[in-house]
């Protein structure tokens, strides 16, 4: 396997993305596997090599509000503020899936998790590709989450391309999940953004 540094490796891991292969890659949270989240067979390959449920839904990773827009629906105002507040940042927010968004992502459900992460090489990654990166942790289901890039070569070296060396994550645990199909939004994770975060920043009050 590949650790790739520079902005040229970057393209190389993008087009590996484009092609429907898997990418290792850093969050300012945990590292992630990505695929291309629009791509049915290159999703599976994520179920495949991670051993996941395919019960369990892959939230994806985008590069800000205008994207959740191609993606998702009946967005409320609320999801705006939040997004303008806390993105790039550990905060996934949960919403109606478009038709665009393949079933498998969502493990056959009706909505889809979003987050823009607070790391440049991913976020450029993102940027080129010019898609949505369906991107749970690089783990195998039920290990512990890797931290860098080392972690994912424990995991994964020989089993998919290169991973993006985007040093050690920031925050160190998994983003907090709002679903915002409700009024108020409602926490199904705790994780890098605490509610009193959330609510002192913006005013906006969310269920437990």
């Amino acid at each position: 396997m590949r650790t790739v540094l520079t902005t040229d490796d970057l393209e190389f891991a993008a087009e590996i993305i484009k092609n429907g292969g898997l990418v290792g890659v850093p969050t300012e949270t945990v590292y992630g596997l990505a695929a291309n989240g629009l791509d049915e067979s290159a999703v599976k390959k994520i179920y495949d090599l991670k051993d996941r449920p395919a019960t369990k839904p892959i939230s994806l990773l985008v590069s800000g509000m205008e994207a959740v827009e191609k993606y998702c629906k009946n967005i409320p105002v609320e999801a705006y503020i939040l997004a303008d507040k806390f993105w790039p940042g550990p905060l996934t927010m949960v919403f109606e899936k478009r038709d665009n968004v393949p079933d498998i992502v969502t493990a056959g459900g009706s909505t889809v998790g979003v987050r823009c992460p607070a790391h440049i090489a991913t976020l450029e990654i993102i940027r080129r590709c010019g898609l949505p990166l369906a991107t749970p942790s690089a783990n195998i289901s039920g290990q512990p989450s890797p931290k860098d890039a080392q972690g994912v070569m424990d995991y994964f070296d020989g089993k998919i391309p290169c991973v993006v060396d985007g040093g050690r994550c920031s925050v160190g645990i998994e983003s907090t999940v709002l679903l915002m199909t409700v009024a108020p939004p409602k926490v199904l994770r705790m994780g890098g953004l605490s509610v009193e975060t959330i609510e002192d920043e913006t005013g906006i009050e969310v269920s437990l």
